[in-house]
C-alpha cells in the first residue's frame, strides 16, 4: 500500500500546484484515515467523497447531506478545503458563479483514482450481491404483476412505431433460414472451450423448431445422418440453466453475470448480428442507439453541460431489471422474432445459496442479446416519455428529430432536459432504476460512457485498475500500470507521470513510443525516439517489452473443422457484400491459420523483451 499512498500524494500535489493551494493537511488526513481504515478508506470512502462533490455541482449548493464523516469549516469539510472553497462558498455552500475547473477536476481524479481497484470482495459482500440479485428478480416478478394494461399497450404501440422496420426484416430473416450462429471465445456455463464448441451434440428442444441441429451443428444434413444418433435433444425441464457469477468490479461490491449455456450462447451470436447489424445501418435508429462508439453519447454529453439543456441518465442494474414479459409486448407482433428470443432465452438460474429459480428478467449481463435487447427497451420507454411530456402522439418523422438530442449506449441515456422528468418516471413505471446519484440534468455537470464534462469543460478521471506491481513477474500489473500512466499523460497529469516513468523503469525498460507502437512504452506529446534501425524494414526500433498471449491447443477436424470453416466462409462473404460493415470490429472472420490448432481464450498473458517498432 505504501506505493498507492505515495502515487496519490505526487496526485496531490501536482493538483496543489494547479489550484495554488496547500495541500499538506490533506495528506496527512490521507495519512491518518488509511491508518483507521486502511485501503477501503481509497477505494470506498474516498470515492464517495468525490460523489457528494458531483451531487454538490448538480444541485447547486452543499447542504447537510453531503460530505458525511468529515469535520466541516463553515458548510464545507475542512479535508480538501482549498479545493472545495474555490468551486463552493464556505459560509453559504453555494456554488460560485464561475468555479475553478482545475478544482473540480482535481477532487475527481484524487478521490476516484482507486475507486474502481479490481480486488476481491470479502465473502459477506459477495453474499450481499448474490442476495441483491436475487431481491432484483423478485422485484422484476412484482412489477410485472402491477403493470396495467393501458401502460403495456402504449409500450406495444411505440415499440412498432419505432422498430417495426426493424423487427419486420429480422423476423424474415429468421423465417427464411438466415442467421448465421457464431460461437465465442469466452465460457460457458457447461465449461465446453475453445474448438470443442463445434463438436456439441446438445441441443434444447424449443431450439429445434426454428434453428435446426442439422443446420446449426453439422456442416450438411448428410453429416447429421452420420451422426444423428448421438445428437441429444433436451427437454426444457432438462436444459443447463445459466451459472451466476461474481467477477471484480470493486472492492464494495462485485459485478454479477451470468455464463450462458454453449447451445444459447451460439444461438443468441446470430441473432445478435443480425438485429445490431440492421440496426446499425438504418438513418435514424442507428443514431439514436449506439453499441459499438460511445463517442456519440460523450459529445451529446458535454453538448449538455454547456447548454444545460440534455439530460445524462444511468441505470442501476439496468440489464437485470428488464422484464422478460416486456420483452415479449415488444416484439408481440413479429412471431418469428418472438419466438426466436424466446427460444435462445435462458429460463433458469443457478445461483450459489439459493439453487436453480425461474427468471422473470429477459436476461443477465452475459447473454450476447441483452445489450441490444435492452437498449431497444430503453429507447421505446424514453419515447414514451417524451409523448406523455407532449401530450401528443409521436409519429416517425418526430422520431427522426430527436437526432442529437436522444442517445442509449448500454444503460448511459441522454435525452432533453423538458422531458426528463416523464422519462425518469416511466422508466420507474416499467420497474427499471434510475441511479439518481450518476444522473445529472440540473446544474452544467454530464457524464456519460465514461466521459465528465463540467460546463463544456473535459474533467474526465483516470481510474487505478489494479494494484502496483513490485517485480517484473506481475505481467497483468504491469500491462495495466503503462495504460494507467498513458491515459494519465493525455490528461495533463504529467508530473505524476514522471514519478510514474521512474518507478516503471525500476521494473522493465520503458522508451518513449509512439500511441500506435506495440510496445510496453510512454507516449510523449514530443514524439518517439529511435534505439536503431531495422536492417530490413527500415523503421525505428526500441529495446522494450509487448505483449504475448498464448491461444490454448484446441484441435479439431472432421466434421466439426467444416462447419468452422462454412460459418467464418458464409458470414465472411456477407460481409463483402456490405451487410455487416458497421460491426466489422465485432464480426470478422477468422483469419487465423491455426485456428484448428488453437482457440478460445489466452490461458498465458506474458510479456517480452525484445526489438519492437517505435511507432
Amino acid at each position: 500500500m505504501k506505493s498507492h499512498l505515495v502515487l496519490l500524494r505526487k496526485l496531490l500535489e501536482e493538483s496543489g500546484n494547479r489550484c495554488c493551494t496547500s495541500t499538506s493537511l490533506d495528506w496527512k488526513s490521507i495519512q491518518a484515515r488509511v491508518k483507521d481504515e486502511g485501503l477501503s478508506f481509497l477505494t470506498i470512502t474516498l470515492p464517495q467523497f468525490g460523489k457528494d462533490l458531483l451531487k454538490g455541482l448538480d444541485q447547486g449548493v452543499v447542504d447537510s447531506t453531503l460530505f458525511v464523516g468529515y469535520s466541516k469549516r463553515g458548510c464545507l469539510p475542512r479535508f480538501f478545503s482549498g479545493f472545495t472553497s474555490q468551486i463552493f462558498d464556505v459560509k453559504c455552500g453555494n456554488l460560485l458563479d464561475n468555479p475553478s475547473i482545475d478544482a473540480i477536476h482535481s477532487v475527481l481524479q484524487l478521490s476516484q483514482l482507486m475507486g474502481k481497484l479490481e480486488l476481491p470482495c470479502s465473502d459477506a459482500r459477495v453474499k450481499a450481491a448474490f442476495d441483491a440479485y436475487i431481491e432484483c428478480e423478485n422485484n422484476v416478478r412484482e412489477n410485472d404483476a402491477t403493470l396495467t394494461p393501458e401502460l403495456v399497450c402504449r409500450f406495444e404501440r411505440m415499440a412498432l412505431l419505432a422498430w417495426g422496420d426493424i423487427f419486420a426484416a429480422v423476423d424474415k430473416t429468421i423465417y427464411n433460414g438466415d442467421i448465421i450462429p457464431r460461437h465465442g471465445p469466452g465460457a460457458t456455463a457447461d465449461r465446453i472451450k475453445g474448438n470443442q464448441k463445434y463438436e456439441q451434440y446438445v441441443w434444447p428442444q424449443r431450439l429445434e423448431k426454428l434453428f435446426p441441429s442439422g443446420e446449426f451443428l453439422f456442416p450438411s444434413w448428410s453429416h447429421f445422418c452420420d451422426h444423428e444418433g448421438n445428437v441429444d435433444i433436451v427437454d426444457p425441464g432438462s436444459e443447463i440453466p445459466v451459472r451466476v457469477i461474481t467477477v471484480p468490479k470493486t472492492l464494495k461490491t462485485p459485478r454479477i453475470i451470468a455464463v450462458e449455456p454453449l447451445c444459447m450462447q451460439y444461438a443468441q451470436q446470430g441473432l445478435l448480428r443480425e438485429i445490431v447489424s440492421s440496426i446499425s445501418r438504418h438513418d435514424t435508429l442507428g443514431m439514436l442507439v449506439g453499441f459499438l462508439d460511445q463517442v456519440p453519447n460523450q459529445e451529446l454529453a458535454q453538448k449538455g453541460s454547456l447548454a444545460g439543456a440534455l439530460a445524462t441518465l444511468d441505470l442501476s442494474e439496468a440489464s437485470d431489471r428488464v422484464s422478460n414479459q416486456l420483452v415479449d409486448s415488444m416484439t408481440r407482433h413479429f412471431p418469428w422474432l418472438n419466438m426466436a428470443l424466446d427460444a435462445t432465452r435462458s429460463k433458469h438460474a443457478d445461483v450459489p445459496g439459493y439453487g436453480v429459480i425461474p427468471l422473470a428478467k429477459y436476461a443477465s449481463m452475459g447473454s450476447a442479446l441483452c445489450f441490444p435487447i435492452e437498449a431497444m427497451v430503453f429507447l421505446t420507454i424514453v419515447l414514451l416519455g417524451i409523448e406523455e411530456k407532449r401530450k401528443l402522439p409521436l409519429t416517425f418523422k418526430d422520431i427522426k428529430s430527436l437526432v442529437g438530442q436522444v442517445r442509449i449506449y448500454g444503460d448511459d441515456i441522454i435525452v432533453p432536459v423538458e422531458y426528463v422528468h416523464t422519462v425518469v418516471d416511466l422508466l420507474e413505471a416499467f420497474g427499471l432504476k434510475v441511479n439518481h446519484d450518476k444522473s445529472f440534468w440540473t446544474g452544467r455537470f454530464r457524464e456519460s460512457c465514461g466521459k465528465e464534462y463540467y460546463d463544456g469543460n473535459d474533467v474526465s478521471i483516470v481510474k487505478l485498475r489494479r494494484l502496483l506491481p513490485t517485480q517484473p513477474q506481475h505481467v497483468q500489473e504491469i500491462i495495466s500500470l503503462v495504460s494507467f500512466r498513458n491515459q494519465l499523460y493525455k490528461a495533463g497529469w504529467w508530473e505524476t507521470c514522471g514519478w510514474l516513468d521512474n518507478y516503471i523503469e525500476r521494473l522493465i525498460p520503458f522508451p518513449v513510443v509512439a500511441e500506435t507502437s506495440p510496445a510496453l512504452g510512454r507516449i510523449s506529446f514530443l514524439g518517439y525516439e529511435t534505439q536503431r534501425e531495422c536492417p530490413h524494414l527500415h523503421r525505428p526500433l526500441v529495446k522494450a517489452y509487448r505483449v504475448r498471449t498464448k491461444i490454448p491447443k484446441s484441435n479439431l477436424e472432421g466434421h466439426g473443422a467444416l462447419l468452422k470453416y462454412f460459418l467464418s466462409a458464409e458470414g465472411a462473404d456477407r460481409d463483402r457484400r456490405g451487410s455487416f460493415d458497421p460491426l466489422e470490429p465485432l464480426f470478422k472472420p477468422n483469419a487465423d491459420k491455426n485456428h484448428l490448432e488453437r482457440a478460445g481464450r489466452p490461458d498465458v498473458v506474458n510479456i517480452k523483451l525484445g526489438w519492437v517498432p517505435s511507432y
